[in-house]
């Protein structure tokens, strides 16, 4: 049975596909001289491969040529037969056709493999040269994501590649480092100094250089990063740094530093619209000890001295050692230059306490320059040699001893910071002395006119000065904080009082007592509990009163804390109503009896339109929230009227009585004092 004639050329279509893909050389060419002999049923036949030598003809050889577009690969050859039909002719013709195609393909994949092949070895090549090279070198793509990993980089981090690849570069960050953005990570190109974290967990400087990596049409497709470790060097920096810029026996900013950083607070002090102070420090004494002890003994005495200093002071606050016993402190978040004299007393207190320094007590003092910005300079030169002479001068006036010796470079300033701290010192003296008492100034109800209790007003009287007045002491104890142990004593002495009169048959009035907002913590309802234990007195004779200013900081603190004080059974007064910056909506929450107008609000009754509406809306507020209202600084009828008609509950004030001694007080409780008659 004779075979098909489409069959027979398909077969041979697909050993011809076989054979391009197979076989190279004299190989090839035979099996496609025996395709090409099967396909016209010739006894001769052969492929000529391009560029071969000529050989002689069949006789009546056929040829067909293998030709793709332009590229010409050989010709088949048949031969040994007288004739061939055409259907012979055309089957060797796309024999031909398809060997030119399937010889292209194959070209063509021969050629991508060789130049697939040299890619690889170039990469290869490269990627030898990367891991050669001591530099970290990794590559990521444009979210962070590492791409590739050198040898350096794993030498640098400790990570393998297959730990590191597809991982984001964040992992490599110090913790510290985190909210830190590369600002470079966006342009390439530039150089930094970064912090970075090994495997081992620990933290090194390194240099960093990123450079983007573009495709073939130029567009940013990643980053490349070279690293260097560079921790030596910056640990050498450090130390030159401080060697050039801290002392080296106390750790403290030299001159040099201090500065530099001074005239940076300036700027930042001019801007603030604030003031600045300069403290120029000389120990007194300091010589003879170093010189009788040593300078062993002394340096110890330097470091602990720079170390109370230290502690003293605020973290924002300067102190830095100018060189032997001579030390400064820049002040520079200060609204007032007074509070630089606050802050060189409590420097001189640190000394006032013994130096144990090889098994011996050592006492030093110090005197204290101080130079005021922008008064007395501008730059910190200036300020610095002004405070020097300054502390030439509190020097002078006290001699080289172990006192306290505090002077302003000004002349005005000078007097009145000895003026403060004449006042303070008195006023501690007073403390413990007996020269404190308090006066009763009466409050009165509107409706009955008669006396409901009392405002204790605390009085210095001065074994020199006399009665000195309130405002020259009272607003020095609150900077101070002397204002607490002041108000620890008005709350003894008020209960004390209290007591006396409740023996004497008096029946109970509340006396109220002011507590500031130093006194208004967590100890002071245990205070209060304790002092009306002691006294044995009810606590209907106690009513606090409290400022605006108490309540600014920590809202649900301090409502914890009047909580616990009606809890007693005392009642709250808020005073001052109206100057503050109180919420009305926290107003509402405060277990407060009383609201106080101001005086600066009853001033101006009734002439003044403004303080009679203030003074109308406070009413109106009290009585929508069932708190009693009372006006203090009563001082004419016409202010008793209005109030009266606003429906004030009581007044205080000049009208009825000025602040009363404890006896004259008493004397007027027993009298049923008798007060102006309220118009109607």
């Amino acid at each position: 049975m004779l075979a098909h004639p489409v069959a027979d050329f398909l077969s041979s279509s697909a050993a011809l596909c076989d054979a391009v893909l197979r076989l190279r050389g004299a190989a090839l060419a035979d099996e496609l001289g025996r395709i090409a002999r099967g396909v016209v049923n010739s006894p001769e036949g052969r492929y000529v491969a391009a560029g071969s030598e000529a050989q002689a003809p069949y006789q009546g050889s056929l040829v067909q040529e293998i030709q793709f577009e332009d590229q010409y690969f050989g010709h088949f050859e048949v031969g040994g037969r007288a004739h061939y039909s055409d259907s012979e002719r055309q089957h060797l013709a796309s024999l031909a056709t398809l060997a030119a195609s399937v010889l292209q393909v194959h070209s063509i994949a021969q050629r991508s493999a060789h130049a697939y092949v040299q890619v690889e070895a170039q990469l290869q090549h490269q990627s030898q040269i990367l891991d050669q090279i001591h530099e970290s070198v990794l590559t990521m793509d444009l979210n962070g994501f590492i791409t590739s990993w050198n040898k350096g980089a794993e030498r640098l981090f400790g990570y393998s590649p297959v730990e590191a690849l597809g991982r984001n570069i964040l992992f490599l960050y110090d913790d510290e480092d985190m909210g830190f953005h590369d600002a470079f990570l966006e342009q390439g190109g530039r150089l930094m100094e970064v912090r970075r974290k090994k495997k081992s967990g620990e933290v090194f400087w390194a240099s960093l250089s990123l450079s983007t990596l573009h495709d073939q049409d130029n567009k940013p497709v990643g980053l490349i990063a070279y690293l260097t470790d560079i921790t030596e060097r910056k640990l050498a920096e450090e130390r030159i740094h401080h060697l050039a810029y801290y002392d080296a026996l106390t750790n403290l900013p030299n001159r040099t530093l201090l500065t530099k950083l001074v005239d940076q607070s300036l700027t930042a002090a001019q801007r603030n619209k604030t003031h600045g102070c300069l403290l120029f420090i000389d120990l007194n004494r300091f010589k003879l000890i170093n010189d009788t002890l040593g300078r062993r003994v002394g340096d110890e005495l330097l470091r602990e001295v720079a170390q109370r200093f230290r502690v003293a002071l605020r973290d924002q606050d300067l102190v830095a050692r100018l060189g032997g016993d001579e030390f400064a402190v820049g002040l520079f978040d200060i609204h007032q230059h007074y509070e630089a004299s606050m802050v060189a007393q409590k420097l001189l207190a640190t000394l006032s306490e013994p130096f144990l320094i090889g098994g011996q007590d050592l006492r030093v003092g110090a005197s204290i320059g101080i130079s005021v910005f922008p008064q007395d300079g501008a730059d910190a030169e200036t300020l610095l040699r002004l405070a020097d002479i300054a502390m030439y001068r509190a020097k002078q006036q006290g001699g080289d001893t172990d006192g306290e010796h505090v002077a302003f470079y000004s002349r005005d300033m000078n007097q009145g910071m000895q003026e403060r701290m004449r006042i303070e010192s008195g006023l501690r003296a007073a403390l413990g002395s007996g020269q404190l008492e308090l006066h009763y100034q009466p409050k009165f109800s509107i409706s009955s006119g008669q006396i409901i209790g009392a405002e204790a007003l605390v009085r210095w009287r001065h074994p020199e000065r006399g009665l000195v007045p309130p405002a020259e002491f009272i607003p020095l104890a609150e900077a101070t904080g002397l204002v607490v142990q002041v108000g620890e004593w008005v709350l003894e002495a008020a209960c004390s009082q209290a007591q006396t009169w409740k023996q004497a048959g008096l029946p109970p009035i509340r006396l109220a007592v002011n507590v500031s907002a130093r006194e208004f913590t967590s100890a002071l309802p245990g205070r209060v509990t304790e002092t009306l234990k002691r006294y044995g007195l009810e606590p209907s004779w106690l009513e606090l009163e409290i400022t605006e200013s108490t309540l600014m900081h920590n809202i649900d603190r301090v409502i914890g804390i009047m909580d616990r004080i009606t809890a007693l059974g005392v009642t709250l007064s808020l005073d001052d109503f109206g100057t503050g910056y109180s919420s009305l909506s926290y107003l509402k929450r405060f277990p407060i009896d009383t609201l106080k107008i101001d005086r600066s609000f009853t001033t101006g009754i009734p002439s003044d339109a403004n303080d009679c509406a203030i003074a109308s809306t406070i009413i109106s507020i009290a009585q929508q929230l069932k708190h009693k209202v009372i006006a203090e600084g009563v001082e004419t009828v016409e202010q008793l009227a209005f109030l009266k008609t606003s429906g004030c509950d009581e007044v205080q004030g000049y009208l009825f009585s000025k602040p009363l001694p404890a006896v004259e007080f008493e004397k007027a409780l027993r009298e049923n004092w008798t007060p102006v008659q309220v118009p109607v």
